[in-house]
């Protein structure tokens, strides 16, 4: 049943998402580069009203509003320079229909009428306006106003607060900006009336609060990769993953590991429930990157969030003209929850209490909690140090500290430390150990990740990708979840058994061109740690730890990801 849901919900989400595309240039001496595009989503088509992210208005924004954007709570058409034109670009009847699997009674597979249209914005310049890719129909659309959602902000401040972050910009070819050149939009969002749509469709979209999302329930993504270019391919792409992480009250900020491009700013974020697809956020940033490192993650901002700010500026007479009120019924932006969730891949809290963060100093990686005393973690993550704070995951306030009883050499294939707590931790339940591996089997890593103790552990999911075996004894595990620096140490869990498969080792990096590939790491089967750890646990002997110095060279070429090594190569996280 619930593959079944799944399935019909990956060939039905484009009824529910909207995809959008590019900006007109104003009219002035120094006109802004153009077309601007993302994605967006119409909540209502009767008066056609949509939704996207604000970032595509702000090359714009008159000079005169830039200084005081961040005590705005509005800004109206007035505020962008003269000459915009805009245009939300809608599928044609009878594509759109081709879309969504109907079964024999007229019903999509998800057992709703989701109606017919499902629309994209495109913003074009005026020269393009009545141009537009076959099977795919202009609308002409007006600004109704920009809206900033300042617990999203407030949320972001704190888990993003370095510098060091950047995030992808909107256009092919664009470079991606530093946090303060985004910061200022980055929480902005549009609202848009279709002026020419149909004046007949199916009611307000479903949409529910992120408060009830929980991390591993599983997210569809529904946007238009590089905006308006060549929207006869790329309109309307879905992506799945899950909840990878929340921040702020309300879980203002929502991170998922679904895959997501430049230009699907402003495309939707929808979570199941037990009869069909509902929206539940915004994406705002596709791409992320932390020192230059691509962590793997689409950020997103909370739906009903989104709401409350526009709400607010109707129930607050903040708007300057009365005929636009008459198009913003409040009552048809309010977030209805639906019934029961349903988060079949949901990661159970063992899984996510067996993970701790390890910190050494201002440095912190991940580890994994294998029995009331003892940590599991990598030797590049402890660094050389003989002690570090341990932070459990349900009271990250409290540090428990902890010895370094074991760490492997430099030149040991496996990447391993083994730390010893002063004192015992209270209810623990300890994980159950894999003996074999499926490949193609789904996974989750748990982790610290990029964000430390700001949010507690992140969680990613993809598939076993390969078993790496010497003399039919596997020595590497390949997985296609997102890691990232910091995820180092972490666990390797099979999410349906709940098994801890492995220990994270590393993700791909290219020394050559300095690119990072999340999304293929490696991780430390628990077979090759299971005997040293279950010796040290009955007689306190590392024997069986220092064997993992004393490795064949076919396992040390394994993990050098070499024929024939020259050296040492440094830590991939």
């Amino acid at each position: 049943m619930a593959e079944a849901l799944r399935s019909a919900a990956l060939q039905a989400g484009c009824v529910v998402s909207v995809s959008q595309s590019p900006v007109a240039g104003e009219a002035s001496n120094h006109p802004p580069k153009g077309p601007w595009s993302g994605s967006g989503v119409l909540l209502t088509q009767n008066p056609g009203i949509a939704l996207c992210h604000g970032i595509i208005f702000s090359p714009f924004l008159r000079a005169a509003e830039r200084p005081g954007l961040s005590q705005r709570r509005v800004l109206l058409p007035s505020s962008l320079s003269p000459g915009i034109q805009i245009r939300v670009l809608v599928p044609h009847e009878h594509s759109s229909k081709t879309m969504c699997p109907m079964n024999t009674d007229g019903r999509n597979w998800l057992g709703g009428d989701l109606g017919g249209n499902i629309p994209a914005m495109v913003f074009s310049p005026l020269s393009n306006l009545d141009k537009a890719p076959s099977g795919l129909k202009p609308h002409k659309a007006e600004l109704l106003m920009m809206v900033p959602c300042p617990q999203f902000q407030e949320a972001f401040s704190k888990v993003f607060s370095s510098d060091e972050w950047h995030f992808g910009g909107n256009e092919v070819g664009q470079e991606s900006g530093s946090l303060a050149d985004n910061l200022h939009f980055l929480h902005w969002f549009a609202l848009l009336r279709i002026l020419d749509g149909d004046s007949t469709g199916p009611g307000p979209m479903s949409c529910v609060p992120a408060k009830l999302l929980r991390k591993g329930d599983p997210l569809f993504a529904c946007g238009s990769p590089f905006g308006s270019f060549c929207p006869d391919l790329f309109m309307n792409t879905l992506s799945k993953g899950i909840v990878s992480n929340v921040a702020g009250e309300g879980n203002a900020v929502i991170l998922t590991d679904a895959r997501c491009l430049p230009g699907t700013e402003g495309g939707g974020i929808f979570a199941i429930s037990e009869t069909s697809l509902h929206l539940v956020g915004i994406i705002v940033a596709p791409l992320c990157w932390k020192s230059n490192e691509w962590v793997g993650l689409t950020l997103v901002c909370a739906i009903d969030h989104i709401f409350a700010s526009i709400r607010s500026v109707i129930s607050e007479n903040l708007l300057e003209s009365q005929s636009l009120k008459t198009w913003l019924n409040p009552r048809q932006l309010v977030a209805k929850t639906p019934g029961k969730m349903i988060a079949t891949d949901e990661l159970d809290q063992q899984m996510l209490a067996t993970v701790v963060l390890v910190e050494c100093g201002s440095v912190w990686g991940s580890g994994v909690i294998v029995n009331s005393r003892l940590v599991l973690t990598c030797r590049h993550v402890i660094n050389g140090v003989l002690s570090v704070s341990v932070r459990l995951h349900h009271s990250p306030e409290k540090a428990s500290k902890g010895k370094v009883v074991f760490a492997t050499k430099d030149t040991s294939p496996y990447d391993v430390a083994l730390v010893e707590l002063e004192e015992s931790v209270s209810s623990f339940v300890e994980p159950v150990l894999a003996s074999s591996f499926c490949t193609g089997e789904d996974v989750s890593i748990v982790s610290f990740g990029a964000f430390g103790r700001k949010c507690g552990p992140s969680v990613t999911s993809g598939i076993l990708s390969a078993v790496i075996t010497v003399e039919d004894t596997p020595v590497m595990l390949q997985a296609t979840s997102a890691v990232h620096s910091g995820s180092s140490g972490g666990a390797l869990f099979a999410t349906h058994s709940r098994k801890l498969l492995g220990i994270v080792a590393s993700n791909t990096r290219d020394h050559s061109i300095g690119a990072t590939y999340p999304h293929l790491n490696f991780s430390i089967p628990i077979t090759v740690l299971q005997p040293a750890l279950s010796d040290y646990t009955r007689t306190k002997n590392l024997c069986g730890f220092r064997e993992l110095d004393r490795m064949g060279d076919r396992i040390r070429l394994v993990w050098r990801l070499q024929r024939e090594p020259m050296e040492v190569p440094l830590s991939k996280l």
